[in-house]
């Protein structure tokens, strides 16, 4: 077997193209939510020791050639089509201990106030990281290693439905050039003297390019932005995105949808940072009458994401702390600091909001302000070690538009064991890394939720704001032990031209666009129905330790392991009928008559074994001749009969392909393709879901026996 079929055979992301009914992988049900955090932290703890360890022998600091900020500069700040209002230009690039003093990762734990947006459009991702570190303890998690010295730090993220970790160095772009690069004027203003100007200016958290902490020394923010823009590619690709996105498994809430508003603030505004995070937004204000289309609605900015850190009801009335990520720029409306609301008396209840006055992005909104200025609330709920969860990803081909706005393309089904409070996520994958590459459309799609075997559906998904550009939608409920299907519709709007691909491969950094497509592929092994060989890297653990020719041979045993099991399994499944067998003994007497007259008789018994089934009554003439006769020696050993050809057997028909065999590939493009998964997420203590997929393939025929016809 060639080296690079080991991955090309047939798996349970690898399946038929033309299947049209998917099982759930074995490595997909079941996963412990906090258990499963908790092998990714090991994995991530393990390798940062192990590089820092590598890096001491040498007396060197860890520098990331995977994400090398100094000498790969284009391709960590940009993606394959850079935006022209996206033009990013840092100064320099220098280590955290030339930036601070004494750095610190952390100066008393994580805190909202930490954090400043710099010149990357990330508020999504900043707001998010503020709401989260308003719950103890949550954003340490995720910061699972690190050697200073060494300027080595590792991190976990959950991406589409497993944890993955990151590891940088501790490069950091800056906004201030070096004393070489100033021009004459510029010089002057530091008395050309370059230890003042490296002293004053190139040194602290105000020279950092991007995010920054709003407390000088203290280093997470910007590198916890790092680590998140390799994830995802570069710094480029993570401008503008829903604050949701940021956290995790979130329902978007419009405030004009909510019809008890007493219920709301009591039953979930209440829990915030307990079991549940929010942040909120708006959309931005209309300045077509005005000419002013920078308009703020008493300082709040629109399409911009903000945190809400706190809600407390104190002498009657109820208040929500927000945050702006900016660290900067607060509401100006009643309750913000210094306004006329805050007398005497109501200055008590500020250690009871936990806020100060002060231009720190933190400010305190009444209730019903909150709810007027706000068009939208992001819920996520957070997860412990009590809840379980199951996956199932398909690659979805739907209809070519234009066609009817319908159900009908795929479907999932789950079967619960127990009883249980449920949560059902249906998404697409992450394609920040891969924007260019991911088709030519913004996908939307809900879903309804029946029992099986029901008529009148139980339940229809949460309804998303700006659904052409949300990743998911989910369900909250209680739900019965049983069997349930969940169908789904499809939507979507235009984005970029049919030949996208095709138009601008030639132009594109081709390193990048490898990158680019294997990450896409990466992220789409684990998709039921698709393919990506071609672009996957080979782990490193399959390497390690084996040359070329081991692995072959390891490769071999393997499939030869494989084909062996699916044998025997296939036997278990299907066992033969018992083996009848009849015993036959056949004695032949032989008279040979010699010149001289004399005779001699040989007598031959043959005991032979066979098959009941596979003898035959033999037909005896009347004057066929006795089985005993005598043999003329003359002609003995000569015959008339004929050799008979015995049959060739049947072609053994292996479960496996054949070694150069590979699976076909979706186009590049992926048009009318949309690539979804659903997650299940339920009660450990009553078992994992199963879940399973199915789509839809040759529509006139899959709804002939309904007598519906697919528009």
């Amino acid at each position: 077997m060639p080296l690079f079929n080991l991955f090309k055979t047939k798996t349970a992301a690898n399946p038929e193209p033309n299947k049209a009914t998917f099982t759930q992988p074995p490595d997909t049900a079941g996963l412990v939510v906090a258990s499963e955090l908790d092998k990714a932290l090991e994995e991530c703890k393990t390798t940062v020791l192990r590089i820092a360890k590598e890096c001491r022998a040498k007396n060197r600091k860890f520098r990331d050639i995977e994400f090398d900020l100094e000498n790969d500069r284009e391709a960590c700040l940009n993606g394959l089509t850079p935006l022209p209002d996206e033009s990013y230009s840092p100064s320099d690039v220098r280590r955290v201990n030339q930036i601070f003093e004494k750095p610190q990762f952390f100066i008393d734990g994580a805190d909202s106030n930490d954090i400043v947006q710099g010149a990357l459009g990330d508020c999504w991702f900043l707001s998010a990281l503020a709401t989260m570190s308003t719950a103890a303890g949550l954003v340490e998690k995720f910061c699972v290693a690190r050697d200073e010295e060494i300027g080595i730090y590792g991190f976990i993220f959950y991406k589409d439905d497993h944890w993955v970790h990151v590891i940088i160095d501790d490069l950091l772009y800056t906004a201030i050039p070096k004393f070489e690069e100033l021009n004459s004027a510029e010089k002057s203003l530091y008395h050309n003297d370059k230890e003042l100007y490296n002293k004053s200016a190139r040194k602290g958290s105000q020279t950092l390019y991007f995010a920054k902490s709003g407390t000088d020394g203290e280093t997470w923010v910007p590198l916890i932005e790092k680590a998140y823009a390799k994830l995802h590619g570069d710094y480029a690709s993570l401008s503008g995105g829903w604050a949701a996105e940021g956290v995790g498994i979130s329902s978007y809430i419009m405030t004009k949808d909510i019809m008890d508003v007493d219920k709301f603030w009591n039953e979930e505004l209440l829990q915030a940072n307990k079991d549940r995070l929010f942040g909120c937004s708006f959309q931005g204000l209309d300045g077509a009458r005005s000419g002013d289309y920078q308009a703020k609605i008493n300082g709040l900015i629109g399409n911009h994401a903000y945190s809400v850190l706190r809600a407390v009801e104190a002498k009657g009335k109820r208040f929500v702390v927000v945050r702006n990520p900016w660290g900067k720029s607060e509401w100006t409306g009643r309750w913000s600091d210094g306004s006329k609301e805050w007398t005497a008396e109501w200055l008590e209840i500020l250690p009871l909001l936990g806020h100060v006055f002060g231009e720190d992005g933190e400010f305190i909104m009444e209730y019903s302000d909150w709810l007027d200025c706000w068009d939208q609330i992001d819920r996520t709920l957070l997860f412990d070690s009590k809840w379980i969860t199951s996956s199932h990803w398909l690659r979805v081909i739907s209809r070519p538009l234009p066609s009817a706005w319908t159900f009908g393309d795929v479907c999932f089904t789950i079967t619960l064991p127990q009883p249980s409070f449920t949560i059902i996520v249906l998404s697409q994958l992450d394609y920040r890394y891969f924007n260019d590459l991911s088709g030519r459309w913004y996908w939307s799609f809900d879903f309804l939720l029946f029992k099986r075997g029901q008529t009148e559906p139980l339940a229809m998904s949460s309804q998303t704001p700006g659904r052409f550009y949300a990743r998911s939608v989910n369900l909250e409920l209680d739900l019965d032990a049983g069997d349930y299907v969940v169908h789904v519709r499809l939507d979507r709007i235009m984005r970029r031209e049919k030949n996208w691909y095709e138009m601008n491969a030639d132009n594109w950094d081709q390193r990048k666009l490898s990158r680019a497509l294997t990450t896409r592929a990466q992220s789409r092994s684990i998709v039921s129905s698709t393919s990506q060989s071609k672009n996957l890297t080979i782990p490193v653990e399959a390497l390690a330790g084996l040359n070329f020719t081991d692995m072959e041979k390891k490769a071999i045993e393997k499939a030869e392991a494989q084909k062996r099991e699916a044998e025997a399994a296939a036997l278990r499944a299907n066992p033969p009928p018992p083996v009848i067998t009849t015993t036959t003994t056949t004695t032949t007497t032989i008279t040979t008559t010699a010149a001289d007259g004399t005779k001699t008789v040989t007598t031959n018994d043959v005991v032979s074994e066979k098959p009941a089934a596979e003898l035959a009554p033999v037909p005896v003439a009347a004057d066929a001749p006795p089985a005993t006769a005598e043999v003329d020696p003359a002609q003995a050993g000569e015959t008339d009969a004929k050799p008979v050809e015995v049959p060739a057997p049947a072609p053994v028909i292996s479960p496996f392909p054949p070694a150069g065999a590979d699976v076909p590939e979706p186009d590049v493009s992926d048009d009318d393709v949309v690539f979804l998964g659903l997650r299940v997420y339920t009660d450990k203590a009553g078992g994992a879901a199963t879940v399973g997929g199915q789509l839809r393939h040759e529509m006139e025929a899959a709804f002939a026996a309904l007598g519906v016809k697919p528009q």
